[in-house]
């Protein structure tokens, strides 16, 4: 780790999550970029920032100067003639590697073999020609990449979420060998500390090798949803972009690219790589509960800020993951303290600062369901504990004239949250940000959110400026 460590790829799934792992051990690492001034925000401050464009080979040696690894993490799947710019760009990499003595490069392609699809044969061409460059090269050929973001979770996430019964062409069927984000990873930093002979091709995966319809059955199992699979031979690669394009986040050309490397088995033939690497992969069914609950993490620790929030927001508020976030802010006159104490004596006696009626009908209609409805009230008028109950919520965190984060306990189609935070301003007053956060259980959940979204944008938009008001008087 005392070598400097060149970066490309650092705005991508896997380069970014990189970045952060080699920053957390303290390694020095130069970035390089095509637009440094876009990625600067988003680095460590002991992290450098250059202009490194691939397609532009002068601008590739002065960035590799005085490296000791370079990670080559970048692809153009997204272009019609991604092969023949991924072609060129190794070869310039490659190129100018040997030329500025970096020491060795690290890359991560794709597995399979035989008949492969262009995607797949152009990851290992992009291997070859970066271990045939004269630097010493680390080739990791991976399968299916599970994790929060990535391409493929996200199309198999969609998939399951949306579509109660899916019509499944053949490649749903083909063995592949997942691998969790968290084991990518743990090889890329693992091959900081070993030396390859020449250049040398290690195939890493998970610890089975399943199906993506295994795949779509595990995660509907996971988020508790019932999906019928219908098997169809007939729908090739292009019929199953476009129709992957309308129900899933993924681009039609990466969805038919994707598609297309499905119909290749993506297997570990050479288990070489556990014997190399301390690495011990886990299995697919993990590394779904583990892409699940980290986005769980990171819902519950995300500030979510207007800036943040803008992009994208229209009717139902903004999608993260599975997730469907509405948030609001309000900014007063008054100091934390202030402004925190009636969202701490939120429900019980107190009510819910707006529309009481419906909060009792609400309650009532959970009752007979067999919810908790309103009965319990709370513990204590004023103080909170966290996994005290408030009504038919629960106190999940809480931090003292700072946070309360409340979690639903009453029925619903699907799992949701009510978050308050309060931030001081340069002011001396506060700004109080609610947001409320569901995670809807198949269709069913989404027209409930969906069909309610006036309702509830009317009901916590009051509920926020009521507790604005009773703060300002406070």
């Amino acid at each position: 780790m005392d070598g400097r460590i060149a970066l490309t790829g650092a705005t991508g799934y896997v380069g970014g999550r990189l970045l952060h792992a080699l920053e957390a051990r303290g390694a020095r690492v130069r970035c390089l970029s095509r637009r440094p001034e876009d990625l600067a925000a988003r680095v460590g401050p002991g992290t450098e920032v250059v202009l490194g464009d691939v397609s532009n080979p002068a601008t590739l040696s002065p960035a590799l100067e005085e490296i000791d690894t370079a990670y080559y993490l970048v692809h153009s799947m997204g272009s019609a003639d991604f092969a023949e710019i991924d072609r060129r760009a190794a070869l310039a990499f490659g190129r100018a590697a040997l030329a500025a003595g970096v020491r060795k490069v690290v890359y991560l392609g794709g597995l399979g073999e035989g008949n492969l699809s262009d995607h797949l044969a152009s990851r290992q061409e992009v291997g070859r020609i970066l271990r045939e460059s004269g630097v010493p090269t680390i080739e990791f050929r991976a399968s299916i990449v599970i994790g929060r973001g990535s391409a493929s979770f996200e199309m198999l996430r969609a998939l399951v979420e949306r579509l109660p019964v899916m019509v499944t062409p053949r490649w749903v069927g083909t063995r592949t060998q997942p691998i969790a984000i968290e084991d990518v990873l743990a090889y890329l930093l693992a091959a900081l500390d070993y030396e390859p002979n020449g250049g040398e091709v290690f195939e890493i995966g998970g610890a089975d090798v399943c199906s993506y319809l295994d795949l779509m059955h595990e995660y509907a199992h996971r988020r508790g949803l019932r999906r019928h699979m219908v098997p169809v031979p007939v729908l090739t690669p292009r019929l199953s972009s476009l129709w992957l394009h309308l129900v899933t986040p993924v681009y039609a050309d990466i969805g038919r690219e994707l598609v297309d490397s499905l119909r290749n088995e993506t297997v570990v033939n050479d288990p070489r790589a556990l014997e190399v690497f301390p690495v011990r992969p886990q299995t697919s069914a993990d590394a779904v509960a583990r892409a699940l609950a980290d986005e769980d993490t990171e819902i519950a620790t995300t500030s979510w800020s207007d800036e943040a929030l803008t992009p994208g927001r229209g009717y139902g508020g903004v999608r993260y993951g599975s997730r469907l976030i509405d948030s609001r802010s309000v900014t007063l006159p008054r100091p934390p303290g202030v402004a925190f104490g009636p969202i701490q004596r939120i429900g019980g006696d107190t009510g819910w600062y707006v529309d009481n009626e419906l909060w009792e009908l609400r309650g009532a209609l959970d009752a007979l369901v067999g919810g908790p409805g309103l009965r319990r009230g709370r513990r204590d008028p004023v103080d909170l504990q966290v996994g005290d109950a408030i009504d038919f919520w629960r106190v999940e965190a809480f931090e003292q004239d700072r946070l309360l984060y409340l979690a639903a306990e009453m029925k619903l189609p699907g799992r949701a949250w009510l978050r308050f935070e309060v931030e001081p301003d340069d002011e001396g007053g506060s700004t109080i940000r609610q947001t409320v956060i569901f995670d809807p259980t198949g269709v069913t959940g989404l027209a409930y959110w969906y069909s309610l979204w006036p309702l509830h944008g009317h009901i916590f938009g009051s509920m926020l400026e009521r507790i604005a008001a009773a703060s300002a008087v406070a």
